[in-house]
């Protein structure tokens, strides 16, 4: 079993792996590239991110500036936005459906390090070269989301369909469809019901 397989499969794998290193080293070079041209150089930037997400729904924007470990491991469907700075550490498969915003800022982490120290510092190997071992969980966001801006979502969570996840939130645990959840950790505070429609919200004067 190869370093990258041990990774998607949720084991302990060595990020020194060449295999990762060249793969980490693609993506790196491709956000800075990214992040480097301006809004008159859509065509280009268009280019990169088809590079980096060549499964991608279409109609799907990062404004940048954008960070990824891998790329082919973040998922996104159509019609998805990410607004400034978002950070995808895609170690384990990232899956987000259709019709998703992120506000500016957010974070999705699937690399989990070890708890005890022993087992989390950093190692030598017999040539001088350093590595340490780290394990990672996939993340889930559902179709119809509204992630707003500074949230963190770690591994292992699934959001399901239509959730709103308020400012600052750090979600370490599943949200149900149709929630609106906030808070450090993210806790569901309601459903989301056709009362909520526009309709109904009264506009100040």
């Amino acid at each position: 079993m190869t370093e990258k397989e041990k990774s998607l499969a949720g084991l302990l794998y060595d990020t020194s792996d060449p295999e990762l290193v060249r793969d980490r080293l693609k993506a790196h070079c491709l956000c800075t590239e990214f992040n480097s041209l301006t809004d008159r150089d859509m065509k280009r930037r268009a280019e990169i991110l088809r590079e980096l997400f060549p499964d991608a729904g279409e109609k799907f924007f990062f404004q940048g500036p954008l960070q990824v470990d891998y790329g082919y491991n973040l998922h996104v469907g159509k019609r998805f936005y990410a607004n400034f700075n978002f950070v995808a550490l895609d170690s384990c498969p990232i899956h987000v459906g259709d019709d998703v915003m992120f506000g500016p800022n957010c974070g999705l982490y699937t690399p989990i390090h070890p708890l005890l120290p022993e087992d989390r510092n950093i190692r030598i190997k017999p040539d001088g070269t350093t590595y340490n071992l780290e394990y990672a969980r996939p993340i889930r966001v559902g179709n119809s989301c509204w992630i707003a801006g500074g949230v963190s979502i770690l591994g292992g969570v699934t959001i399901g369909d239509g959730c709103v996840i308020g400012a600052g939130s750090v979600v370490t645990r599943d949200i149900p469809s149709f929630s609106l959840a906030v808070g450090n950790p993210c806790r569901v505070i309601r459903s989301i019901t056709e009362k909520d429609a526009m309709e109904f919200v009264r506009l100040p004067r």
